[in-house]
């Protein structure tokens, strides 16, 4: 009996699979099958790059809410407000020159099949430059949900400079950049020595000081950005055209 055991070989599972698959089915016929559901996702990719970079505006998508992570879920006005802080555009992704990672699109073919829907109206935000050059910093992919609601499906590249938003905060809006001009023309005049506007130093004399050095530093500032051709981030958020 013990000799009978010591005879018995061990199951090999990938043996017993193969020779059921050689049963049901030939080595043409499952490289044919394979070849098709790649050739399908393959196409489905297409599609979505196509989708990705034509001309839809589109505000809304058929998502089942249920489905959805809440906490990827923005408000129009909280993208905007974002995008005014960090000086960012919101744009559609027709006119992203960066490269979109595969993981993006991947992410889009779970939505679609888990929604059973055909995504469009795709946006992201990112810094202006990235609507022209390849390098990126910080790009996130967005689907319209509708009603102003929209649907973050991917982040990628890097995070932006824990500055930027201190650096970017003068050119806000009109009335950030009329107190930064303020405050810079009481430094400035501050620093301009006794005697070189008047013999006497008075607070009439400050005053007028003040004035001329705060119409120039405006001055030269509104002439460098008119014809940089530069504009509040409050106004160029959502603008499609470079030289804003």
């Amino acid at each position: 009996m013990k000799k009978e055991k010591m005879l018995l070989k061990k199951t090999n599972i990938e043996n017993k699979l193969n020779a059921l698959k050689r049963k049901g089915y030939s080595e043409e016929k499952i490289i044919d099958e394979v070849k098709a559901i790649l050739n399908d996702d393959d196409k489905k990719d297409e599609l979505i790059l196509k989708t990705l970079s034509s001309n839809n505006n589109s505000d809304h998508n058929n998502f089942i809410f249920d489905l959805l992570e809440t906490d990827r879920i923005y408000h129009i006005s909280q993208i905007k407000k974002t995008c005014v802080n960090y000086r960012l555009r919101f744009l559609d992704t027709k006119l992203f020159k960066g490269e979109l990672p595969y993981e993006a699109i991947s992410k889009i073919k779970q939505l679609e099949k888990e929604h059973n829907t055909n995504l469009k109206g795709f946006k992201i935000i990112a810094p202006a430059k990235l609507f022209k050059l390849e390098h990126y910093d910080d790009p996130l992919l967005f689907a319209p949900i509708g009603n102003g609601y929209y649907y973050l499906i991917h982040k990628w590249g890097n995070d932006l400079s824990p500055y930027r938003k201190l650096l970017m905060w003068p050119v806000r809006d009109f009335e950030n950049f009329v107190f930064c001009m303020f405050i810079l023309s009481i430094v400035l005049t501050a620093a301009i020595r006794e005697g070189v506007f008047s013999n006497k130093a008075t607070a009439a004399n400050a005053g007028i000081v003040f004035l001329f050095v705060f119409k120039s530093v405006v001055a030269a500032v509104m002439y460098y950005g008119y014809l940089s051709g530069k504009n509040f981030s409050a106004a160029i958020w959502d603008s499609k055209y470079y030289n804003t």
